[in-house]
């Protein structure tokens, strides 16, 4: 009994090794799939951040910093652009292939931990805006109306991380236009 639980043993461990490496094998090539996918192997686009625009919306400035900085991280992480700028950094004003991200906050719904703790159906932080991405002469490329909220734990900042990691998702899956490569 003993030979043929060594057997079985030295058999799974010997399927699995085989599965392993028939694996290993594809994921190069499947990595480079992707990556052909996602950019056309021409140029890449730049991007700039505006200001959040709070329309007529009462909101804190701690939001609109926070909104603001969320989407530089999540801009870059998505690595969708080439480079990510800052509002007024006047090196993306020399660049050709230059999309700027407009967010103008179309409703906030201020929250409270403490009754998102204690009752887990009221207190949700909630934020709904319209983010453009437009070309430096105006012309919309990509519009969508994304939300960001905290329904159940953690601070109200963390729905503006939710909201910027929306609003990068909704960039990252969007169609842009064809970016002109650089003169040479």
């Amino acid at each position: 009994m003993k030979t043929n639980r060594m057997t079985f043993t030295g058999l799974s461990s010997a399927l699995m090794l085989m599965m392993l490496l028939t694996c290993s094998n594809r994921l190069p090539a499947q990595t480079a799939a992707a990556k052909a996918g996602n950019s056309s192997g021409g140029a890449k686009w730049n991007v700039q951040l505006d200001k959040v625009d709070p329309g007529d919306v009462n909101l804190e400035p701690a939001f609109r910093i926070a909104i603001y900085e969320n989407l530089l991280d999540e801009l870059a992480k998505t690595k969708r652009f080439k480079q990510v700028f800052r509002s007024g950094d006047h090196n993306a004003s020399e660049l050709p292939n230059l999309l700027i991200l407009k967010t103008a906050v179309l409703k906030y719904t201020p929250g409270s931990e403490t009754r998102r703790a204690v009752t887990t159906v009221s207190g949700a932080t909630k934020l709904n805006v319209r983010s453009q991405l437009c070309r430096p002469d105006g012309t919309v490329v990509v519009e969508n109306v994304v939300e960001g909220d905290v329904l159940f734990f953690g601070g109200n900042l963390r729905a503006t991380h939710n909201l910027a990691r929306n609003i990068a998702s909704k960039i990252k899956a969007s169609t842009l236009p064809e970016a002109t490569a650089p003169d040479k």
